[in-house]
């Protein structure tokens, strides 16, 4: 199921384009993670480094750029967006296959040390609040102490009113810088279905999809309450580092 090069590369700077549409500001966020990286790994040889809901690299590939001593894993559970990312971002990570917050999900990523760092960007919000708070826990158990959980996501607040204002902000925002005009997320996909060489990728992607339905979560979570679950998991501290309508990059800090 092997793709080129060159097919990779294409489909990738595609996924790039549309993500812009979804993550306001999506360099900057991409950037903040790394900074709060590159600090909390200064002076350490060879940190180790873990990408949830890696996709096509994107992250990891920047993470790499900016710290090239690191040891990136990278995890996803999309065959088709792994494949790309193996294949374009081949140099940035190891990319490990496997089901975020799932049985066994920690033990299929070959950890043989304590991680200095996760992160993730708009990937975790989709876990129902149970299986959250299980992943945040398995998560400060990998991390040695002071290590952190670096999280991009969507934290829209919890009344309707606000979120409404947040949502709004950061739309504008999109549209002022471009990202409206690129094709949205299902008609990446839909082209990406129609493309011969992607045509088992895509297959296995759909086959793996349906035995998921229904296990995800119903509404995203405030920013207070991902922090509450944090600490309840075993950070000791947590806090926002840069926030734009209702994106935002969410640390935790594992106590000792």
């Amino acid at each position: 199921m092997g793709i080129s090069m060159a097919m990779a590369r294409t489909w990738v700077e595609r996924w790039e384009r549309q993500q812009q549409r979804y993550a306001v500001d999506r360099e900057e966020r991409f950037t903040v993670i790394t900074d709060v990286v590159e600090y909390v790994t200064a002076g350490r040889t060879r940190p180790l480094l873990l990408d949830l809901g890696c996709g096509p690299g994107s992250l990891a590939a920047r993470l790499a750029g900016r710290l090239p001593d690191a040891e990136i894993v990278a995890a996803d559970m999309d065959p088709l967006l792994l494949e790309l990312g193996r294949t374009h971002h081949a140099d940035a990570a190891r990319y490990v296959d496997t089901v975020i917050g799932a049985d066994g999900w920690t033990d299929d990523l070959g950890l043989e040390r304590p991680l200095d760092a996760a992160v993730s960007t708009t990937a975790l919000h989709y876990l129902p609040e149970p299986v959250l708070l299980d992943t945040y826990r398995r998560l400060a158990a990998l991390l040695r102490p002071g290590g952190v959980l670096v999280n991009g996501d969507h934290f829209p607040p919890d009344e309707a009113p606000c979120s409404d204002i947040t949502a709004y902000v950061g739309r504008r925002r999109a549209e002022r810088t471009g990202g409206h005009t690129h094709e949205d997320w299902r008609e990446w996909w839909a082209a990406a279905a129609r493309d011969p060489e992607l045509a088992d990728l895509f297959a296995e992607r759909t086959q793996r999809r349906a035995a998921q339905e229904g296990t995800g979560a119903d509404e995203d979570l405030a920013a207070d309450r991902h922090a509450e679950l944090l600490r309840r998991a075993g950070f000791r501290h947590v806090t926002p580092v840069w926030q734009f309508g209702d994106s935002a990059v969410l640390v935790a800090v594992r106590g000792d």
